[in-house]
């Protein structure tokens, strides 16, 4: 989905109920885990920057709420661990809500805080 929205708050005001639960749920782990970084609504979703460069962002998109980790290294050292998830290669779909691995998502992000990479 592509908004218009100023702020990342603005934006969970215009996703789908069904989907609004697992998304502030990201945002809140971006939030915590990401020190530092800055929340932005950069490329028309919800995208978190260091150094000036998004290194993670997320979406509700027409049939699934998209995860980007665009720090390359951070997802090809966790391939096993994405392995059967539908995702390709920066980005990981879900289209279920409740079926979510906040843990496995929660461990990418502190790999991408760790990394001294920059985004591909």
């Amino acid at each position: 989905m592509e908004s218009d929205a100023k702020t990342v708050s603005e934006f969970l005001t215009e996703i789908p109920e069904k989907r609004k639960q697992a998304c502030t749920t990201l945002r809140n782990l971006c939030r915590e885990t990401l020190i530092g970084y800055e929340e932005c609504m950069d490329y028309k979703m919800p995208s978190y920057k260091r150094n000036n460069a998004v290194e993670v962002a997320f979406n509700s998109q027409k049939n699934h709420i998209c995860l980007y980790i665009l720090i390359h290294d951070v997802m090809s050292s966790n391939q096993n661990l994405i392995k059967g998830l539908n995702h390709g290669k920066g980005c990981i779909r879900y289209s279920n809500p409740d079926k979510i691995d906040f843990a496995l998502i929660k461990k990418l992000l502190t790999e991408t805080y760790i990394s001294k990479s920059k985004p591909c």
